[in-house]
């Protein structure tokens, strides 16, 4: 699954008609989007092929190569690349040769930059939102401006993300980021209700990277 068809165009519509309702009741200013991955993680590969291709390579010559070191070595190199050009096309695969650590770095870092490049940081108000879903890493991270933080913990927006992610593992993506985002709306709207000069600064529409 790519980012672009990661949402079907029904609930593309869905989750924007979603947000302008949200943006309704507050001045808060909210952006979806969703990125293929956050990082290339060149050491997925490289840790699969060394360690599986290794692997594989003993099974072979133990069982027919009559334990022949000079066969096991280039069998061995064969096989990690092999096993490594296999792991950097299949996600699933790369994600199990990859530390939580280093995969929760990526993605806060991915969904910081994305924050900026999208103009998040430029809302009249400090106000703006970002729920940033990174697919290859199965996370989602929420990000809000300094206004909002001043009334909104990230802690706070952790637990939301942590719903999301669980809805997109049960199948229910759409339906879980437009809960979490009404109610962190709610929450918006009670101290960041809607100005009557309030304008909309940025697109509802679910954006890819």
């Amino acid at each position: 699954m790519q980012a672009d068809n990661f949402f079907s165009p029904a609930e593309k519509e869905t989750i924007a008609q979603c947000i302008g309702r949200v943006e309704k009741e507050t001045a808060g200013e909210i952006v979806v989007l969703v990125a293929n991955q956050s990082d290339r993680y060149p050491e997925g590969p490289l840790m699969a092929g060394i360690i599986l291709g290794t692997l594989a390579a003993l099974v072979a010559t133990d069982l027919f190569l009559h334990d022949s070191l000079w066969l096991f070595l280039p069998l061995a190199t064969i096989a990690a690349f092999a096993i490594g050009w296999l792991t950097s096309r299949v996600p699933a695969l790369k994600r199990l040769f990859l530390s939580q650590a280093r995969v929760q770095e990526e993605v806060v870092q991915r969904a910081l930059q994305v924050f900026y490049e999208k103009g998040l940081h430029k809302t009249r108000d400090a106000t703006g939102v970002l729920f940033f879903i990174s697919l290859l890493e199965r996370k989602v991270w929420i990000l809000a401006d300094q206004g909002i933080h001043q009334k909104i913990s990230q802690e706070t927006l952790n637990q939301h993300a942590i719903s999301v992610a669980t809805g997109i593992k049960e199948g229910r993506a759409a339906q879980a980021l437009c809960r979490e985002i009404k109610q962190i709306g709610a929450i918006l709207a009670q101290h960041f209700p809607i100005k009557p000069d309030d304008t909309n600064e940025l697109p509802n529409e679910v954006q890819t990277a």
